[in-house]
């Protein structure tokens, strides 16, 4: 007797392919294809506005960190730099006074000291904790009281007429120089950096969006054109609405971004880049002028050896920092005349550079006066009341802050308009992109309904 065959249960299907199976299948019917397009078209829609929306997120938030974070905070580093450096100088000019030093003198120095103890207080507010900046920070609110302590110290003596107050000045300057001023400058590097980087981030093209506009926009015309073979209907209302929307959408992305962009790069080519040489700028001229004062203070006490035409020759230490300066200062302010783009800007640097000029002339008359033994007649000549450099020095500082404030307004009027130029643009275009959406379907549906 025969066995009996055995039964093999059927093999139950997946999800996935029974759903494919009737996508297939209904792709067969007109209304099925219809259904598919409909969803097809209503998922660019979505995704195009839910990029666009995200991209421009994206770069508004990098322009407003522009704007109100990174340049305001690479400009309060700045002002930390010069803060520093102008303390040292009117520390050295306080020094070379002596008992005559004015309340002036004295509050210039102590206005110096408590600004750049402010900045560091809102800089430090705003660095992150344990990063390069927050360091820098940290070591400066570390060597700010040490340096104060070493110039009470040399007015002290100074007063007492020790010469030895002229030592601690010189190693005030140089914990200054050597220590207090490269961590300054790493902040201010620092933030600079973090500018950079949000302008990089607010400024390129949004491809992605842009390119999902382009597919809708395709898709859309297609699906209108197929409609019109087969129906001889020329608008289709739904899709005719979405078509105007992704249309709204993708040139009020392509052309705010582009006027955003153009505003932004306005601000770094007229605004950044002429802060940036007016800062540096600046700070060379305090520079030039403590080394002058501390030419005077140290009397041949500091000494080091140059190279020139191939010979070593032994110069004042002080006298050859302040040319060095003075080139550096004479650099930055060719740059700066150059990169000024309007009168505003342009005239104060050229008062600048005359009074840079005229400082070179009366500092050698110094130079002269103390190489010969007339020290009080060079000192009269570096902080007399006429005729002195303390008049240049004074001409240079105020017209590169005019500089520096007109510059900082060019800038926050680009920057401004360049994100001005997003605004409204990520709420708008996912709104706009919902309703695009929603107009591709109800056009679907429309044709759908003539099947029932």
């Amino acid at each position: 007797m025969a066995e009996p065959a055995t039964l093999t249960p059927p093999q139950r299907r997946t999800a996935f392919a029974e759903g494919v199976d009737k996508a297939r299948a209904a792709a067969t019917t007109e209304p099925g294809r219809l259904r598919i397009i409909g969803a097809v078209l209503a998922l660019l829609m979505v995704a195009f506005g839910a990029v666009t929306a995200w991209q421009t997120s994206d770069r508004a938030g990098a322009a407003d960190d522009v704007l109100h974070k990174s340049q305001p905070l690479s400009a309060a580093a700045a002002k930390i730099y010069r803060s520093l450096a102008d303390a040292n100088t009117a520390a050295s000019s306080g020094f070379l006074a002596g008992g005559q030093e004015t309340a002036t003198s004295r509050r210039a120095y102590e206005e110096d000291i408590d600004e750049a103890a402010a900045e560091l207080v809102k800089a430090a507010n705003s660095s992150d904790p344990g990063s390069a900046s927050a360091k820098a920070i940290t070591r400066l609110n570390t060597l700010l009281p040490e340096y104060k302590g070493l110039v009470e110290r040399a007015r002290t003596y100074n007063r007492q007429g020790f010469p030895v107050g002229g030592a601690y000045l010189r190693y005030a300057n140089q914990k200054m120089q050597d220590e207090m001023l490269p961590e300054a400058q790493k902040l201010y590097t620092k933030q600079n950096q973090r500018l950079e980087d949000d302008y990089a981030d607010a400024t390129p093209y949004p491809w992605a969006a842009i390119a999902l506009g382009v597919l809708a926009l395709a898709g859309l015309a297609w699906a209108q054109h197929r409609n019109y073979r087969r129906t001889n209907r020329v608008l289709n209302h739904g899709m005719v609405a979405a078509t105007a929307t992704a249309t709204v959408v993708l040139l009020w992305l392509v052309v705010g971004h582009t006027v955003a962009r153009a505003g932004l790069d306005d601000s770094y080519d007229h605004g950044v880049r002429s802060l940036t040489v007016l800062h540096d700028a600046r700070i060379a001229s305090l520079k030039a002028r403590g080394n002058e004062n501390l030419t005077l203070v140290a009397r041949g006490a500091e000494t080091e050896k140059i190279t020139v035409d191939g010979k070593q020759q032994t110069v004042d230490k002080y006298d050859n920092e302040f040319t060095t300066e003075m080139t550096a200062l004479g650099k930055g302010l060719a740059q700066a005349a150059k990169l000024a783009d309007d009168q505003a800007g342009e005239k104060p640097v050229a008062a600048a550079q005359g009074n840079m000029l005229v400082w070179e002339k009366r500092h050698l008359a110094a130079r002269d006066q103390d190489d010969n033994g007339n020290y009080e007649q060079a000192l009269a000549l570096v902080i007399g009341d006429k005729g002195a450099t303390a008049e240049c020095f004074d001409s240079v500082d105020k017209n590169l802050d005019t500089a520096l404030r007109h510059e900082q307004q060019e800038f926050q009027q680009a920057a401004g308009d360049g994100l001005d130029a997003m605004t409204g643009l990520t709420a708008g275009a996912a709104v706009l992109a919902v309703l695009g959406a929603a107009g591709a379907v109800l056009g679907i549906g429309r044709r759908l309904s003539e099947y029932r």
